[in-house]
């Protein structure tokens, strides 16, 4: 390993998060029945022994589901009167559905500041369904950065904590497809419900600005700091060969590749596969990949950890660096599967201003499972 990557590793480690300690993150997130025990790879899938082949996750037992959801935002709408509830909801399938973005521009829906505070907590108990507890507190965090970042710009009129928006596609109530929408800067959360006995969620953006809270009486808080340092631990368990493999470009592109196109698409598979990693690189792996999918509601997110180790060939999944390993300095990674993608990029703001997302690359806004819910005769709301 050269000097710079031996740099590179001390000052992770100095970090207080050294690559055992990453293994033991990811056998901890998988332990079945709260026992400690790490997974074994899998021959067929990309591993095996996760809690979600047992049903249990650091979510417990009594978590909501799809048709709690609905039944949220059912209450949610009925607290609205006429004009409030005109500017929140739109017709499933609507272009605005698809009118998605993560930077601070005019959005369309109702946001938080012109909620009554009963409407506003309606529309947390929506979100915080929606999501794990993992993901809820995210957005919390992601949303707490912004009186933050006005702080540090000296201009907190410009940033608004309360400037995001929620905005209903469908009706929830009538037992039919619907989805919903939850987004401000840096948060931008699509959900959709082709029935109430599933949620899609994707896609789903997070970012923070400042990534690392440089001074004042937040400083050093990091709220995707988990997102970082896994993948750069993954990176730093590579022998030179797999390194060699793994990593794409030597400098990062300057955003997420995919931006907020509909639809995500990238012109092939690059990176390293999980077939040439080891059975502890693969269990980091999944670790990454929980940071994504571990913020979507319970059922949802075991689903696609089953589906993950079960159906997927580790063949198929891809994990891909750019730009410099060391911490402090620009950086991007993707995982990438004919299923899903996941985008993280850190390098505006000196390397201190991260963008990431989830991507169902099949149902994005719903996709395929709404197509076959319409397909099956239902019709349009």
């Amino acid at each position: 390993m050269s000097n710079r990557n031996t740099s590179a590793a001390a000052r992770f480690t100095r970090l207080g998060v050294g690559l055992a300690a990453l293994a033991a993150v990811a056998a901890w997130i998988w332990a079945p029945n709260g026992t400690t025990d790490a997974p074994a790879a899998s021959e067929d899938g990309v591993f095996s022994g996760s809690a979600a082949a047992h049903g249990t996750a650091a979510f417990g037992t009594a978590l909501p589901g799809p048709g709690d959801i609905a039944a949220r935002a059912a209450t949610f709408l009925s607290l609205l009167d006429g004009e409030a509830r005109a500017r929140a909801t739109y017709a499933l399938g609507d272009e605005e559905q698809f009118n998605w973005a993560f930077t601070p521009v005019s959005r369309n829906g109702l946001p938080l500041k012109d909620m009554t505070a009963e409407q506003r907590a309606a529309a947390h108990g929506l979100l915080q369904t929606t999501l794990s507890s993992q993901g809820y507190h995210k957005a919390n965090a992601i949303v707490e950065l912004e009186r933050v970042l006005g702080i540090l710009e000296g201009r907190p009129q410009r940033r608004d904590p309360e400037d995001y928006y929620v905005t209903i596609f469908g009706d929830p109530d009538s037992g039919g497809p619907w989805a919903w929408r939850f987004e401000g800067h840096h948060l931008s959360f699509n959900f959709s419900s082709p029935s109430n006995e599933l949620t899609v969620t994707g896609p789903a953006f997070m970012g923070a600005n400042p990534a690392t809270v440089p001074s004042g009486v937040k400083a050093g808080w990091r709220p995707l700091g988990r997102e970082e340092d896994l993948a750069r631990g993954l990176l730093f368990m590579l022998s030179p060969e797999q390194r060699e493999m793994a990593v794409i470009a030597a400098e990062a592109p300057r955003d997420i590749i995919t931006g907020n196109d509909r639809e995500a698409r990238l012109d092939s598979f690059e990176g390293i596969p999980a077939s040439r990693l080891t059975a502890e690189q693969r269990d980091v792996l999944m670790a990454v990949i929980w940071e994504y999918v571990g913020n979507m509601e319970a059922e949802s997110a075991h689903a696609w950890m089953a589906r993950i180790r079960d159906e997927i060939p580790p063949g198929d999944v891809y994990f891909a660096w750019a730009g410099s390993g060391e911490p402090g300095e620009g950086h991007y990674y993707r995982v990438h599967a004919p299923q899903f993608l996941i985008e993280y990029d850190n390098t505006q703001g000196n390397a201190n201003h991260v963008h990431s997302v989830w991507r169902d690359l099949e149902n994005d806004f719903g996709g395929d499972a709404l197509a076959r819910h319409y397909e099956e005769g239902h019709e349009h709301n």
